[in-house]
C-alpha cells in the first residue's frame, strides 16, 4: 500500500511538473500559408525537434490557403504572426494604415510554378483567353500572376482557388485552366503526364531575387513583447539550420507531414529549396518591389524611407 501510494504522489509531482513547464513557456499564436509546403514547414519540423520549446515557446500553429487568409488575423490581433505573407500585400496592408510589421524574410526568389492539363496551353503566351490560379487576393502568387500578365502582356483572367490542393482538383475538373503549385505538390502527378509545366514564378523577371513573402507581426504584439518575439526568431533561424543538415529525422518528419514518400521530400529540400531561399535575415529587391507595388496598384505611391524603415524591423542574427 505504501508502494502504492509513493507511486502515486511521485506520478502526481510529475503532472504538476510538466503543467508547469507548460505555463512557463511563452505561446505564440500565428497564422501560417499553404499547409505542407518545404518553406512553410519551418515552424512545424522545427518545434518537433524540441527547438522552439528550448526557447521557452509554445507554438499555435493555423495554416490558411494563402497570404490573403494569413494577414488578416494578424491585422485584427487575433494573432501575433503571420508567416509566408505575400510581400506586396504587407506593403499595401500597412501603407493602408494596418499595424502590421515585417520581421524577416521567408522567402527570396520562388519554387511556386503554374501548370495545365489542356495540352494546347504550353507557355503563357497560350494562356490568353484562359484562366489563371493563384491562391488568394494579396498573395505572393497573386502578385506573380499579376506580374506575368502584366510582364508578358496577357489577357488570361486570375482567378482565385485557394491552396494547391483546391487548385489542382480545380484543374482536373476543368474549372480552371492554369493552375499554381509548389513542391511537393503536383510532382506526382506530372510524373504520372496528368499535367505539365507552364511557367515558374521565376519566368516573371521581377521575381528573380525578390523577397517574395515575408514574416509579419502585429505592431502591438511587437511593441509589447518584443522579448518573446527574437526568441522566436532565434528558434527559427536554428530550425532552418537544422532542416538543412545531414540529420535523416528531418526527411521523414517532412514526408510524415506534406504526406509524400521520403524520397520526394528530400528531393523537394535538396532540388526546389536551396537554403538561400529561406534566409530570414534580409529583404531582397525592396526598391523593384516598392515599384511593382505602385504599378499592380497594390499601393498609390512608394513608401517613404520613414515609412520602410517603420515597416520593416529585422532582428539581428544573434
Amino acid at each position: 500500500m505504501l508502494q502504492t501510494r509513493t507511486f502515486a504522489v511521485a506520478a502526481a509531482a510529475v503532472v504538476i511538473f510538466q503543467i508547469n513547464a507548460a505555463a512557463a513557456r511563452d505561446l505564440i499564436k500565428m497564422t501560417i500559408g499553404q499547409r505542407g509546403n518545404w518553406d512553410t514547414s519551418i515552424t512545424h519540423l522545427g518545434d518537433k525537434a524540441g527547438i522552439f520549446d528550448k526557447h521557452g515557446l509554445q507554438l499555435e500553429m493555423i495554416y490558411t490557403s494563402g497570404s490573403g487568409e494569413t494577414l488578416q488575423p494578424v491585422i485584427a490581433g487575433g494573432v501575433d504572426l503571420g508567416l509566408a505573407v505575400g510581400t506586396l500585400g504587407a506593403i499595401a496592408a500597412y501603407a493602408k494604415g494596418a499595424p502590421v510589421r515585417i520581421i524577416a524574410a521567408q522567402a527570396t526568389g520562388a519554387a511556386d510554378y503554374w501548370y495545365a492539363k489542356n495540352p494546347s496551353i504550353k507557355t503563357l503566351k497560350d494562356t490568353n483567353g484562359h484562366t489563371i490560379a493563384y491562391s488568394t487576393n494579396g498573395s505572393s502568387t497573386h502578385s506573380v500572376v499579376r506580374a506575368f500578365l502584366d510582364e508578358f502582356k496577357l489577357t488570361a483572367k486570375p482567378q482565385a482557388t485557394g491552396n494547391p490542393s483546391a487548385t489542382l482538383t480545380a484543374v482536373m475538373t476543368d474549372q480552371v485552366d492554369v493552375g499554381w503549385a509548389s513542391p511537393p505538390f503536383g510532382l506526382k502527378e506530372m510524373e504520372e503526364g496528368k499535367i505539365h509545366l507552364v511557367a515558374r514564378a521565376t519566368d516573371a523577371t521581377l521575381v528573380r531575387g525578390q523577397t517574395i513573402r515575408v514574416l509579419v507581426a502585429n505592431a502591438d504584439v511587437l511593441a509589447k513583447r518584443k522579448d518573446v518575439i527574437e526568441r522566436f526568431m532565434k528558434a527559427y533561424r536554428e530550425s532552418i539550420d537544422y532542416m538543412y543538415s545531414s540529420n535523416p529525422q528531418v526527411v521523414a518528419n517532412y514526408a510524415e507531414f506534406a504526406r509524400v514518400p521520403e524520397p520526394m521530400a528530400k528531393r523537394v529540400r535538396d532540388e526546389f529549396f536551396p537554403k538561400g531561399l529561406v534566409n530570414p535575415d534580409q529583404i531582397h529587391g525592396m526598391d523593384s518591389l516598392m515599384s511593382e507595388a505602385v504599378n499592380l496598384k497594390f499601393i498609390p505611391a512608394p513608401l517613404s524611407k520613414e515609412q520602410t524603415a517603420e515597416l520593416i524591423q529585422i532582428f539581428p542574427r544573434m
